[in-house]
């Protein structure tokens, strides 16, 4: 046998090269494999500064804002976490965050470097910071009342007549515009209740609202009122959600700045009505004021995006705060309009048989933003 090959071979020549093509190939893919190593960001550094802290204020300025600079070698992207839900990504590394959960509180902050080939090294710190409400303070609404005869019809429009099934509650009054049941007097609004037969009703009063002149989202009310007095009235300064006439009640959301009831003379009563809860509704708070009717006092609600306040004189009753906010129970991202009146009866209550006649007294309406 002979015992050499023959590389003259046309065939021979041809298979040996492609042996050592598919080898070279094989080989190179090899190297490659072997070469390529997952990249890892390094060094990641997280530093968080609280807005307006410093000796004296160590949780913050109130504000609840941070800013955050996270740094790592081989990071094309930052992933940040705030402990409360939130999740911010970008490619920076810097951004700013605001808490607005009232009072003082503690989160866990993180953040996740990646690189390009999608590894990620990770670190955290644990922050205390204090949120608190900015104050109210620029005056977007108001009426001190100073001018007599009519009230302010550029801020004021009426609701006349009896409504639908007595507005709904089973009230007696019709509501007027005349003079007899509202006006402008001494520095007072003026809204009398009376026992009269008029409009086939037995009594009349008068229903104001700025629907249509003015309403807003997020704010401080302040009304400074004295209550009529009797069994039967039915004093409220309250808002509704401007867009009503659209999505009906209670899916506009109703906030009961102060209701009163004559058979119940010492209290006063806040309230919300939203589709959660409505009519006879779970939210509400009250306090005992027994001068209602023979004093003025300020009754006060402050509304923002986390929770709603109300107060008598700066004496809290009642918050709003709901820990799921959707609109079954937050309604209350939208604008507002603004209504007094005073209502005679209703479904579940009657009215004193000698009644004849009681006003609510309003000094003011201030509205802050």
């Amino acid at each position: 046998m002979n015992r050499y090959f023959n590389v003259s071979n046309p065939l021979f020549s041809l298979g040996f090269f492609v042996l050592i093509l598919f080898s070279c190939e094989a080989n190179t893919d090899d190297d490659l494999a072997s070469s390529s190593e997952p990249i890892i960001p390094t060094n990641l550094t997280l530093d968080i500064s609280i807005v307006g802290a410093d000796s004296t204020n160590p949780y913050g300025d109130g504000t609840g804002v941070i800013n955050i600079v996270a740094n790592a070698e081989n990071a094309i992207r930052y992933e940040f976490r705030f402990g409360n839900g939130v999740v911010v990504t970008n490619t920076t590394g810097i951004v700013q965050h605001t808490y607005t959960k009232k009072e003082l509180h503690t989160y866990t902050v993180s953040v996740s470097a990646y690189s390009k080939n999608n590894r990620s090294v990770s670190t955290s710190e644990q922050i205390e910071i204090l949120v608190e409400r900015q104050p109210f303070n620029n005056l977007v609404f108001y009426d001190e009342f100073d001018v007599d005869g009519s009230p302010d019809d550029s801020k004021w429009g009426y609701n006349v007549g009896i409504g639908n099934n007595g507005w709904g509650n089973g009230e007696k009054q019709y509501y007027t515009n005349r003079p007899e049941n509202v006006r402008v007097e001494d520095g007072l609004l003026k809204i009398t209740a009376k026992k009269e037969n008029y409009g086939n009703s037995a009594y009349t009063s008068a229903r104001l609202l700025t629907e249509g002149k003015f309403d807003f989202t997020y704010g401080k009310v302040e009304v400074r009122a004295k209550l009529p007095y009797g069994e039967g009235t039915w004093p409220a300064i309250w808002m509704l959600g401007s867009n009503i006439s659209t999505v009906s009640w209670p899916a506009c959301g109703e906030i009961d700045i102060m209701e009163h009831w004559g058979h119940n003379q010492g209290i006063v009563q806040s309230a919300l009505h939203t589709p959660s809860s409505f009519g006879d509704t779970r939210n509400h708070g009250s306090q005992n004021i027994e001068d209602v009717s023979t004093a003025f006092h300020v009754y006060a609600v402050e509304w923002d995006s986390e929770e709603i306040i109300f107060s008598v004189d700066g004496e809290v009753h009642y918050t709003y705060n709901p820990a799921n906010k959707n609109n079954e129970t937050w309604p209350f991202n939208k604008d507002q309009f603004l209504i007094l009146n005073v209502a005679m009866g209703g479904s579940w209550f009657s009215i004193d048989p000698n009644f004849e006649s009681s006003t609510m007294e309003v000094d003011y309406v201030r509205i802050y933003q």
